[in-house]
């Protein structure tokens, strides 16, 4: 099963005020487990970047000035994405913005894929309880100490290992070495084996019931 965890770095929080995706980042995951594969790109926006956007992921007009437009890597990014299911930390706002840039650039794609909300997913299963990525790094323990701005890679990838932890995570006795699973047997209620012999009477039953079989396979 193949899926693809999703996240985007933006000038702001409103596609219709103009707003605009300035970078994208997912990896790739099969049965869960990220394969090594990625997708990556910054997007030069076309406008200027406002000062509280670029606090948040340091992105500057500079940096971007020279980096492909939206209309530029838009196939290869869908093309990437295929027909997975997409792995979204509160997904309706990033699929706002890449149904909007994909608009934009017109032409007849489309994103039609299936989307998990980890954002959903985490109130579903924690009600009450804070459920933003930082929180739930700090509830599953991971490391997530290099996140003082954000960046479209690094929060999918951390993300992943988010997700992989809603799903359940590694269980008890249970580790996952190489996409092979090796469980542990409890030690505990182990009983001491038996040994069943067959009675005289019944072997030649089972032979006389043997010999009623037409043509079988274990004579052939």
């Amino acid at each position: 099963m193949r899926e693809v965890v999703l996240d985007t770095e933006t000038t702001g929080l409103n596609p219709d005020d103009g707003d605009r995706i300035v970078e994208i980042g997912c990896v790739e995951l099969l049965n869960h487990l990220p394969t090594g594969e990625e997708f990556h790109t910054y997007i030069n926006p076309g406008m200027t970047m406002p000062e509280s956007a670029f606090k948040i992921h340091g992105l500057s007009d500079e940096f971007l000035r020279d980096k492909p437009g939206i209309s530029d890597v838009l196939d290869a990014f869908l093309d990437f994405l295929g027909s997975s299911t997409l792995v979204i930390h509160n997904a309706e706002f990033d699929l706002k913005f890449l149904r909007r840039e994909i608009n934009l650039v017109g032409g007849s794609r489309e994103l039609k894929n299936q989307v998990v909300d980890t954002l959903s997913e985490a109130r579903n299963k924690f009600p009450g309880a804070q459920a933003s990525l930082d929180a739930l790094c700090r509830r599953f323990k991971i490391d997530n100490t290099d996140r003082e701005l954000h960046g479209a890679l690094k929060d999918a990838r951390i993300l992943s290992k988010v997700y992989f932890e809603l799903l359940g995570g590694s269980q008890t006795d249970l580790k996952l070495i190489n996409d092979v699973t090796h469980v542990t047997p409890s030690k505990k209620n182990n009983r001491v084996e038996r040994v069943y012999d067959i009675t005289t009477e019944e072997k030649r039953e089972h032979e006389k019931f043997l010999e009623k079989i037409k043509n079988p396979i274990w004579l052939n």
